[in-house]
C-alpha cells in the first residue's frame, strides 16, 4: 500500500497514521488470514483443526473422535486445507491429515486455546 496517501481530513497525528497504512497488511494476507478465520468460525471445522494441532490422523479417525460421518468430516478438511491451515500425507490407501507448520496456524492454535482457557501442557 503506498504511503503517500493524502487523507481527506486530519484527525490524528499525520506520523502515525503514516505508520499504520506503511504496516497495513497486503490485501493477500488480509484475504489469507480472513479465510482462515472464516474457515474456523465453523464449530466443527474448528474442533478438528485444534485436534489436529496436536496429532496427525485420518479421516476415519477424526471422525470417530468428533462424532461425525466421515462424509461430512473428508467435507470439513478439505475446506481448511484450502485454507491453508492443513498438510496431508500419504501412507498406502491411507490419507493423514495435520496441521501446516506456518506462523498463521500456531498463532490460530495459540488464540483458540488462549480463547477456550485450554493448555497444551495440560494434554500432553
Amino acid at each position: 500500500m503506498s504511503d503517500n496517501i493524502q487523507l481527506p481530513h486530519q484527525h490524528h497525528d499525520c506520523n502515525l497514521e503514516s505508520k499504520l497504512i506503511h504496516n497495513m497488511p497486503s490485501d493477500e494476507t488480509a484475504a489469507s488470514v480472513a479465510d482462515a478465520m472464516k474457515q474456523l468460525g465453523d464449530p466443527s471445522r474448528l474442533k478438528i483443526f485444534w485436534l489436529l494441532c496436536h496429532t496427525e490422523e485420518c479421516v476415519i479417525n477424526v471422525a470417530a473422535i468428533v462424532n461425525m460421518s466421515s462424509p461430512a468430516v473428508s467435507h470439513h478438511l478439505k475446506l481448511l486445507k484450502a485454507a491453508g491451515l492443513l498438510v496431508t500425507r500419504r501412507d498406502g490407501k491411507e490419507v493423514y491429515y495435520k496441521a501446516a507448520d506456518t506462523t498463521l496456524v500456531k498463532e490460530l492454535h495459540q488464540t483458540i486455546e488462549k480463547i477456550a482457557n485450554i493448555s497444551c501442557s495440560e494434554i500432553l
